[in-house]
């Protein structure tokens, strides 16, 4: 039976799915906002004009984008005068949430039960390795339904 842990999860997990094949888009050099208004063929001026703004600020708008320096509240604004919808979020390296879990639980876990097992040879009471591995799969499972917040240190 799943957890309220584990069903929030699987429920993030259906929302990020929208943004996998985003995952691969890569910024243009001169940012999102001149690369788009440039090929719309709009000068700075007409999008100052929509943002109620000049065309140095504007300037220093693609500049910010540009450096990684600008809100988010800016790029949805211009989003807007674009007549574009912004989209923002986040994509897990290892697929999914679950899995990013998963991976997160076994380090965790792993770490655990040899740290605990070297203590044990230091009194001469050491475990085999396979039931090291037996040990490190049932505590990381128990990690995983968990979500421990030890899972981010």
């Amino acid at each position: 039976m799943r957890n309220k842990k584990q069903l929030l999860i699987e429920q993030l997990d259906q929302k990020l799915e929208n943004f996998k094949d985003s995952a691969m888009v890569l910024v243009p050099a001169k940012g999102w906002i001149n690369t788009i208004r440039t090929s719309l063929n709009m000068t700075r001026d007409q999008l100052g004009t929509k943002l109620k703004m000049t065309k140095g600020a504007i300037q220093k708008i693609e500049e910010r984008e540009a450096s990684g320096q600008i809100t988010i509240n800016k790029l949805r604004d211009v989003g807007q005068a674009l007549d574009m919808k912004f989209v923002y979020g986040f994509t897990p390296n290892n697929g999914s949430i679950d899995n990013l879990i998963s991976i997160k639980s076994e380090k965790l876990a792993r770490k655990i039960v040899t740290r605990t097992n070297q203590n044990m040879k230091l009194e001469d009471q050491g475990i085999g390795d396979e039931k090291i591995n037996e040990t490190i799969k049932d505590l990381a499972n128990e990690i995983k339904r968990e979500v421990r917040k030890s899972l981010w240190d």
